[in-house]
């Protein structure tokens, strides 16, 4: 039963879902990343790239929240306005299943962190580990059955509460700023790679403290005004942005590059204890706790929000839409942790879960932010809904540069990646045959069905090479 009355959230609880979204595992992971890669410059430069890619496609969230209202659960709406159902479809089940498998890399590292301090918890893939972990993920499913609303108000005060860790982290940094030890790291160990090799091994990991920017956009049809859509993609972009330049850069003024790349993750932890002591690793291991715990509660809200979006538009099938007595999308909310569940228990078998997961949900998500560039660079082309040409050209250029960002960091990725991908879309695409059955509706367009064979191409191809270990994951 729908909500005949749902409460609308404010530009605060909008941005804090953007924020909330951003800020998690990976601004703790940073120090070493970024340390092990390249020095000052190389990381500068690296932040400079990714922050121009994201902050156009942060412009091209906004340009179309403003543009197209009509369009709710903007990341999977866009695709398919822009490219018609079946790419629209992937894109909804891209962006939620690689949701999914990033909330999978949240209890790898809270279990992996815990074990640094209570043995039992190993790796993070121990029997013991994996059994807390799936209270965890159930005790907040039954929490966001509750209310959309309830979650998103302890999601704006989990945002507040992990942010001090950080800023602490910054405060204390800046006020041990050791200049000469800055001016060493200025150009980083250039032995082996050049500057430009540096910049490019940054990069990925960048992609993925950024997945989270269209947190508020997912979320416009709960917005008390549409503007708010926009403004608090914008503000959470700018705030998150900072916090990651600070983390990454401020810890070469206070450990040696080597010493930086040696440290275990989560790395903010070791830089801290080197300047204040072992309380330092203490404070950000929890703040590190309450930063994931947040991140996967937002998370977990959009992945069923978005198949929610698409059931209700007929791209998925019915039982999607379903929602219970307080406006919760519960079928999608039920499978979305069911996934989460399955994916955590096979950590148990896993070497490195928390760089395969981290890694494929950047694949994942960067292809549905590549056809919401697209459709942005349609629109402005057309110059549909842009009255006497204003703003037409601009909004032309930043949907170009955010295309080609995201085109660039997908095939930065690797061809092991897509192939992942590919494995997951094509047997994916069952439910679209499903939704479309139930419709009586044709499957596919020409070019829907070339898109579809490639994708099953694809998934034989990692299937293969799964098989003769070509791509080790």
């Amino acid at each position: 039963m729908e909500s005949s009355t749902p409460k609308k959230l404010g530009l605060l609880a909008l941005t804090g879902m953007v924020v909330g979204s951003m800020i998690g595992a990976g601004i703790f992971s940073l120090p070493r990343t970024f340390g092990g890669a390249t020095g000052v410059v190389g990381a500068v430069i690296a932040w400079i790239i990714a922050g121009a890619g994201m902050y156009t496609l942060a412009r091209v969230f906004q340009a179309l929240a403003e543009r197209k209202p009509d369009l709710d659960a903007g990341v999977f709406a866009y695709a398919k306005a822009g490219f018609g159902n079946y790419l629209g479809f992937l894109s909804a089940f891209g962006y939620w299943i690689g949701s999914c498998i990033g909330n999978v890399s949240y209890w790898v590292l809270i279990k992996s962190t815990l074990g640094a301090f209570f043995p039992v918890f190993g790796d993070g893939n121990t029997v013991i580990a994996i059994a807390v972990a799936s209270v965890g993920i159930w005790m907040f499913h039954f929490m966001i059955l509750r209310g959309v609303q309830q979650a998103a108000f302890i999601n704006a005060v989990v945002t507040v509460a992990k942010i001090i860790p950080i800023v602490v982290f910054i405060i204390v940094l800046f006020v041990a700023f050791k200049v000469d030890l800055f001016r060493i790291n200025f150009w980083g160990d250039m032995s082996g790679y050049s500057l430009f090799e540096q910049v490019r091994r940054t990069m990925l990991v960048t992609v993925f403290v950024f997945l989270g920017i269209e947190g508020a956009s997912v979320y416009s049809r709960f917005a008390s005004k549409r503007s708010h859509v926009g403004v608090a993609t914008l503000i959470g972009f700018v705030t998150a942005l900072l916090l990651m330049v600070l983390v990454s850069l401020l810890p070469y003024a206070a450990m040696q590059q080597t010493d930086i790349a040696a440290l275990r993750q989560p790395s903010m932890a070791g830089v801290l204890e080197s300047v204040v002591g072992p309380w330092g690793a203490v404070f950000v291991s929890v703040g590190l706790l309450i930063s994931v715990l947040g991140a996967y509660l937002a998370w977990s809200l959009i992945c069923a929000e978005v198949m929610h979006a698409a059931a209700k538009t007929e791209d998925m099938p019915r039982a999607f839409a379903r929602e219970n007595k307080n406006g919760v999308p519960v079928v999608a909310l039920w499978v979305t942790n069911i996934i989460v569940q399955l994916f955590v228990i096979s950590t148990y078998w896993s070497r490195d879960a928390f760089s395969l997961m981290l890694s494929l949900t950047s694949a994942m998500s960067l292809i549905p932010y590549l056809l919401v560039a697209g459709f942005g660079w349609q629109l402005a082309k057309r110059g549909e809904t842009y009255v006497g040409g204003k703003d037409q050209k601009r909004d032309l250029t930043l949907a170009s540069i955010a295309a080609v960002y995201t085109l660039f960091m997908i095939f930065a990725g690797g061809l092991k990646f897509l192939l992942l991908s590919a494995l997951l879309y094509a047997p994916g695409s069952v439910l679209y045959f499903w939704a479309r059955r139930e419709q009586g509706r044709k499957f596919f367009t020409g070019w829907e069905l070339v898109v579809f064979i490639v994708a099953c191409v694809g998934a034989l191809a990692a299937i293969v090479g799964l098989i003769y270990g070509w791509i080790a994951i």
